[in-house]
């Protein structure tokens, strides 16, 4: 994760000057997992007042290896990890320099631990590594040498680590981005971006994965919610934020589709709730040779006529249970009575005898039909209309033979109310089964609050 990195130099211009000596030390977060270092001969003289600073002098690096030499060694080293250094341009520029002079662009995400101590260590008169190891009792022998240096600046860092694993604001932040002040700059970017309309949000990480969806009825005010989270998940996820990406959808129930759609197709990390997509089994509908409406659990690939979806059986079984407790549905005809004569629940009154002829079949399919609607089964086609996403468009959501179709959008003023018609002009969309079951409980949602907006005003 991380390459700690401290050099000492013939001078301070990394143009000019050059590298001595050199110290990495490997870091994953919690501890030190690797150390080297080696002098490297500059290729020219040492000044003595660097020497006297260093205790390098032209004698020691005689014979040593050039950068070249070592150059690979310390590409491995740093390969996928971030570069931190205690004032790192310092050491950056310089290694940048000696690579540049290869031929070789080095490109390293840096992190300075001057400008993290200044965060998590406000008010300190000196951040230079020597006073702070000494504030901190880091001990710090051979101060000015690569390898002691790079050794100390790690253990500085381990404790900083643990600072910020304590702190109630930035413990949650990714290190690189609390360094950088990337979180706050990246808030307001986003706060800025987003319009207060309905519409679904998409958050992305710096490597433009996509690691979260989500809907609103007002998008900025979503994402300030997101950022004023405490919850430990969402801090986790605003650390990782890059970048958003919106689309204005008219109508919270078009946000509810489109959202639960992209959730199933992308599958953000950050989205648990609504990943799952296995809907194992279903309940089939068929008419036997005497005409009786039949209802059975089946896998979903070998139903022919599905009236619901289901992630478990004992789901798919709970919902017929309904139906023979309290709407008469016999078990017989739900593939769950296998006996000859009467089924339990006529003798237990709850079944009015479909199984035994004492029930006429008209009678029966309508009372399944009725419980079919109540349920939430409902075959027909019907088009929800609602506001566009500006005042000359409409909205409309389509729901064709009982099942979703798609939604889409019209100019204002078009007249066109032909499901088939309006079935040619939707958004090509995946159909989930989830998607039936939103469209059900946005529409209890709206009745419910008409009648009681009726009832208020009675």
């Amino acid at each position: 994760m991380f390459a700690i990195i401290d050099i000492e130099t013939t001078g301070l211009d990394p143009k000019k000057d050059k590298i001595t000596e050199i110290a990495i030390v490997l870091h994953d977060g919690l501890g030190i997992t690797e150390q080297f270092s080696t002098l490297i001969d500059p290729q020219r003289s040492i000044p003595q007042h660097i020497s006297r600073i260093t205790g390098i002098h032209n004698e020691m690096v005689k014979g040593q290896p050039r950068f070249f030499e070592v150059a690979k060694k310390i590409l491995d080293l740093t390969r996928d990890r971030i570069f931190v250094a205690h004032n790192v341009e310092f050491d950056f520029r310089f290694i940048e320099e000696e690579f540049k002079s290869l031929g070789y662009p080095y490109k390293r995400e840096k992190l300075c631990t001057v400008r993290l101590s200044r965060k998590l260590l406000p008010k300190r008169y000196s951040y230079s590594l020597g006073k702070l190891c000494e504030s901190l009792q880091i001990p710090l022998l051979n101060a000015h040498r690569a390898a002691a240096d790079a050794y100390a600046t790690a253990q500085l860092f381990s404790y900083l680590m643990q600072l910020k694993s304590a702190h109630p604001l930035y413990k949650y932040q990714d290190i690189h981005a609390l360094n950088t002040g990337r979180v706050q700059k990246i808030q307001q970017y986003i706060l800025a971006k987003l319009p207060e309309r309905i519409g679904v949000y998409k958050f992305y990480n710096r490597q433009h994965e996509l690691i979260y969806i989500g809907k609103s009825t007002n998008l900025r005010q979503r994402a300030i919610q997101h950022y004023n989270s405490k919850e430990k998940k969402t801090r986790q996820m605003i650390a990782e934020i890059h970048n958003v990406e919106f689309e204005e959808t008219g109508t919270e129930l078009i946000a509810l589709l489109l959202e639960s759609e992209e959730i199933k197709r992308h599958q953000p990390k950050y989205n648990r709730a609504r990943r799952k997509n296995a809907f194992a089994y279903a309940i089939d509908t068929f008419f036997d040779d005497k005409g009786i409406r039949n209802f059975k659990i089946v896998p979903t690939a070998e139903a022919a006529f599905p009236l619901r979806l289901f992630h478990t059986w004992i789901s798919a079984r709970s919902v017929l249970n309904e139906g023979m407790d309290h709407a008469g549905i016999c078990p017989k005809f739900c593939g769950l009575y296998e006996h000859e004569g009467p089924c339990f629940n006529h003798q237990i009154r709850k079944c009015s005898g479909i199984c035994c002829g004492k029930e006429e079949i008209d009678r029966y399919n309508q009372a399944t039909e009725v419980w079919m609607n109540r349920f939430g089964v409902n075959n027909e086609t019907r088009v929800i209309w609602g506001e566009g996403r500006s005042e000359s468009e409409k909205s409309f959501v389509l729901v064709y033979h009982g099942k979703f179709s798609g939604y889409g959008y019209l100019n204002r003023e078009l007249e066109m109310n032909n499901p088939d018609d309006l079935l040619q002009r939707v958004v090509p969309f995946d159909y989930y089964p989830d998607a039936d079951d939103l469209i059900l409980a946005f529409e209890k949602k709206k009745e419910n609050a008409e009648i009681k907006n009726s009832i208020h005003h009675d």
